[in-house]
């Protein structure tokens, strides 16, 4: 007979101090940031982080790419409305607090009869698939204006139903809190799942779809299953940006808005975990902030996603994982000043091209305004060949500048990455 041994595994402090200090930011962040506005942005920040993760359980680590996300996220949000409608009407004795939940069903619901024949091909497939799917429900947002609202959408109220201990969610920072705790849970949700035996054969499924099959697994009941995990979760967030709005318009179903997903969920790096909570605070910046500056927004947050394509295709988690292990080993002080100069003629760079485009978007948009448009403070003409001439001289001369300094830092990089790979080998080599 032999005896019974018990294994207890150690806690891993360094997973409990990143999960406390995420908790911690959740909590604190409405106490350093007052204003209304920043609560409503914090707000929508917690949104976008579960959309973007909800996402990511697709793109980083399943390999689908999806143009079809906002169906489900939508589809959660007009749900929840309606849910909450019915609340305000005293006809579902429902709280509130639990209203977001029935948005994460209805997607959930949603997937389930969509997933199966948008699951049934990868790749290139999958994605036309879910192109398809995503018009489909955008042009039916219009034909049935008995559930979507129509171009006005549909309203509610979220001061509703009962107030536990005088919550209301009226006020914007009793419902921030609320959003805060839905983005902990949910995130840590998605973070298990990555864990679990579903969670690694999606990422088998990701990387040799043939060699799963062959040890007798279905590559479509996992896609399918996670499809349907990511619908509930992004269902979730839909129901959460109802009770933030109060009003949930066909918008919420489109293709820009699932587009908004994967561009952002790609810039803040789809192969980490929290690179899509980077992306989805880029998004909600991106949403309130930029548009405000500037009518060409758009145009700059496209070339952006293109010089992240270009340059650093893992997006803003990878660049700072990279950095991360060349801290490790004592290097990073090495960089600081290529850093610098890659910063500064990035912006020269910027400036002059910043410059021109104004210029254009000026004349497209504003002519009747006069010739003369304000970039930074510097008055420029935009009939001027002098101000066209200054930019373009800028943006070459920075655009110059920042190749000659790519080169010098590429070449710094790869040589601090062989001193790595020696160390590497070298302490392999003590230790055997």
């Amino acid at each position: 007979m032999t005896a019974a041994y018990y294994e207890f595994k150690p806690y891993n402090v360094g997973r409990w101090i990143v999960w406390g200090l995420f908790a911690l930011v959740l909590m604190i962040a409405p106490m350093l940031f007052k204003s209304s506005l920043a609560h409503t942005m914090l707000s929508q920040m917690g949104i976008a982080i579960i959309v973007c993760l909800s996402y990511n359980m697709l793109l980083g680590q399943g390999g689908m790419l999806s143009f079809g996300h906002a169906v489900y996220s939508g589809m959660g949000a007009f749900l929840t409305i309606h849910t909450l409608n019915l609340v305000s009407k005293g006809q579902l004795p429902i709280p509130v607090s639990l209203v977001p939940i029935v948005g994460g069903i209805s997607g959930l619901l949603v997937a389930v009869v969509f997933g199966w024949v948008t699951t049934k091909k990868s790749a290139t497939t999958f994605a036309m698939i879910t192109l398809g799917v995503g018009e489909l429900v955008w042009a039916s947002a219009l034909m049935f204006p008995e559930f979507f609202g129509g171009e006005g959408g549909v309203s509610g109220n979220r001061v509703a139903g009962a107030k536990p201990w005088g919550i209301t969610f009226g006020p914007q920072i009793q419902l921030y809190y609320l959003i805060a705790l839905y983005t902990f849970v949910c995130t840590a949700l998605m973070f298990a799942f990555t864990r679990t035996p579903l969670g690694r054969m999606l990422n088998a499924v990701r990387d040799n779809p043939e060699r799963v099959e062959f040890v007798g697994y279905d590559t479509q009941v996992v896609r399918y299953i996670a499809f349907i995990i990511a619908a509930f979760f992004a269902g979730t967030a839909g129901g959460l940006a109802a009770l933030n709005f109060e009003i949930v318009t066909s918008e919420v179903v489109g293709g820009p808005r699932s587009g908004a997903y994967l561009l952002f969920t790609f810039l803040g790096g789809a192969t980490f975990f929290f690179g899509p909570i980077i992306g989805g605070v880029l998004m909600v910046l991106a949403f309130v902030f930029l548009s405000e500056l500037t009518k060409a927004w758009l145009l700059y947050l496209g070339l952006v996603f293109l010089f992240m394509v270009m340059y650093a295709p893992g997006g803003i988690a990878s660049l700072i994982m990279m950095n991360l292990r060349v801290a490790s080993f004592g290097r990073l002080r090495e960089l600081w000043v290529s850093y610098l100069a890659l910063g500064v003629t990035a912006l020269v760079t910027l400036f002059g091209a910043a410059a021109m485009i104004e210029m254009v978007y000026h004349l497209k948009l504003n002519a009747a305004l006069g010739p003369t448009v304000t970039f930074l403070g510097v008055p420029l003409d935009a009939t001027g060949l002098n101000s066209w001439f200054g930019s373009a001289f800028v943006m070459l001369t920075g655009l110059g500048l920042f190749e000659l300094t790519r080169r010098v830092f590429l070449r710094q990089w790869g040589e601090i990455q062989e001193d790595i790979e020696k160390e590497i080998k070298r302490r392999e080599a003590l230790i055997t």
